[in-house]
C-alpha cells in the first residue's frame, strides 16, 4: 500500500512538506542499506534542517542588497599588495559583532572599499546574520520619505535593528539638514548595540567635513570611532580603464569634434 496520497497532506498540515523532495530517495537508500526506522527518520529530519537553513540563507542574502557577487573569495588581494590580507580575514571572522563596534573604511575611489565591505557582510550573513547593505545617499533618501509618510519612526527602528548595517560612500554628497540629524539619530541607535560599516572616498580626517553642525557631526563620529576598526585602502584602482590597442588609439585620436 502507497502511504503517499495520504502522507502528503499531513506533511504539508505540519509545514514538513520539504520531506516530500527526499522522501523517495531516502527510501530507497534505507531499503538497500537496511536502515533502521530511527536511522531513516533522521535521515529526513536533516535533509528538512538543511532545506530550512538554505531557505533563511537565501532570504538574508536577498535582504542584504548586495551588489553582485562581492564576496571574499572574488577579492583580488593580488592586484593591490599594500591591502592588510590578514586583517581583513580577521574581520571577516565576523568577532566584531560580539564587541558591538563600527569598521570604518576608507580608501580613494576604485580601491575596493565597497567590496570589502559587502564580502565582511556576506560573511556575516553566511554566520545567521541579517545585513543591509546600502548608500548614504538611498538610506537618507528613505529617512526622509518616510518623515513625510508619517512612518519616520518605525523606519528608524527598523534600521536600528538590522545586525549589521553597511553604508557605502559616507561623504561623497555634503549633509544637508536634516540629514545630518538622521544620520546621528540612527547611529546614536545602534551606538554599542550592533555594529556598522562605513565607507567613504574621504580621509578620516576629513569625515566632520560632511556635516553641516560641526558640533553634531563630532558628536556621530565620535560613536563610530568609539572601539572602530579603522580599515585604509591605498594603491591602484580596480576600475582602470583597459588600454585601448593601437589601431584603436589611432582611430580615438582622429576623431575631433564637429
Amino acid at each position: 500500500m502507497n502511504p503517499m496520497p495520504e502522507l502528503a497532506p499531513m506533511l504539508k498540515q505540519l509545514r514538513l512538506s520539504g520531506i516530500l523532495d527526499s522522501l523517495e530517495v531516502r527510501n530507497r537508500q534505507a531499503l538497500e542499506g537496511k536502515l533502521a526506522h530511527t536511522e531513516f527518520l533522521a535521515l529526513l529530519i536533516q535533509d528538512e534542517v538543511a532545506r530550512r537553513e538554505h531557505k533563511k540563507f537565501s532570504l538574508r542574502l536577498r535582504r542584504a542588497s548586495f551588489r553582485g557577487e562581492k564576496t571574499l573569495e572574488n577579492f583580488d588581494f593580488a592586484f593591490n599588495p599594500s591591502i592588510d590580507r590578514a586583517s581583513i580575514l580577521d574581520l571577516c571572522t565576523c568577532r566584531f559583532f560580539d564587541e558591538k563596534v563600527s569598521i570604518l573604511i576608507a580608501g580613494r575611489s576604485g580601491t575596493g572599499k565597497s567590496h570589502i565591505a559587502q564580502a565582511i557582510g556576506h560573511c556575516a550573513v553566511r554566520r545567521g546574520y541579517d545585513v543591509l547593505f546600502t548608500t548614504q545617499t538611498k538610506l537618507l533618501g528613505q529617512l526622509q520619505a518616510a518623515r513625510a509618510t508619517q512612518t519616520y519612526d518605525r523606519r528608524l527602528a527598523a534600521l536600528a535593528k538590522v545586525d549589521l548595517l553597511i553604508l557605502d560612500d559616507f561623504g561623497l554628497k555634503p549633509l544637508r539638514p536634516p540629514q545630518d540629524e538622521d544620520l546621528h539619530e540612527l547611529i546614536a541607535e545602534r551606538y554599542e548595540r550592533r555594529p556598522t560599516i562605513l565607507t567613504s572616498n574621504l580621509d578620516f580626517k576629513e569625515w566632520g567635513d560632511a556635516f553641516p553642525n560641526r558640533l553634531l557631526g563630532a558628536a556621530t563620529l565620535d560613536r563610530l570611532r568609539h572601539g572602530a576598526y579603522l580599515v585604509v585602502l591605498d594603491g591602484e584602482s580596480y576600475r582602470s580603464p583597459r588600454p585601448l590597442s593601437e589601431s584603436k588609439t589611432t582611430l580615438a585620436k582622429g576623431v575631433k569634434k564637429a
